[in-house]
């Protein structure tokens, strides 16, 4: 009887970050950490990008006062994908799970987990999204690099450091590939 080819086994990266390879440099995504909130073969991925702040506040464009615990919260580019939306997510450590988080809240839902000890709120224009199998193909060609978050991320600043701090973190390897310059000639 003949061997059955092998089928691949499905990634799992719901809750994982994606890490930009540097080589990755069109686009919004050069150099982003994105966390990946959703993920299956079927229906593709879901993700944030983490470290590209907007320069806006959530007050300019929630002005009622409802939403005022959440006037002074940076606007982060959440990717390419419908971003005349603004949505909501939270984030927070346990020991025992690791990293959670609640995405695409409401504004009224953001207010009710700013509430909570240790829990960081975001604001995010647009999302990253993949189709099914493109991330699965992005990563065969290695554009993304991924990890699984630590603790630390949450008390990291949110801007463009947090990439070259997330590579640092993964291995040796990766902690050149961060302190590499974009540009060859420099290095």
């Amino acid at each position: 009887m003949a061997d059955l080819p092998r089928q691949e086994s499905p990634i799992r990266l719901q809750g994982q970050l994606l890490i930009a390879d540097p080589t990755l440099r069109e686009g919004i995504f050069p150099h982003s950490v994105i966390l990946l909130t959703e993920h299956n073969a079927e229906e593709g991925a879901y993700g944030l990008i983490l470290n590209h702040p907007s320069d806006h506040k959530v007050g300019e464009f929630l002005k009622d006062e409802e939403f005022s615990a959440l006037s002074k919260i940076d606007v982060h580019v959440g990717g390419p994908v419908a971003r005349e939306h603004l949505t909501f997510a939270a984030l927070w450590w346990t020991e025992e799970k690791g990293l959670r988080f609640a995405t695409r809240i409401s504004a009224p839902d953001a207010v009710k987990h700013a509430q909570n000890p240790g829990t960081l709120v975001r604001a995010f224009v647009g999302y990253s999204g993949w189709s099914e199998g493109q991330l699965e193909g992005e990563l065969r060609h290695s554009s993304w690099i991924t990890a699984r978050p630590t603790s630390k991320l949450l008390a990291h600043s949110h801007d463009q450091t947090l990439w070259a701090e997330t590579l640092r973190n993964i291995s040796t390897y990766h902690r050149i590939i961060a302190e590499c310059s974009d540009d060859p000639s420099r290095n």
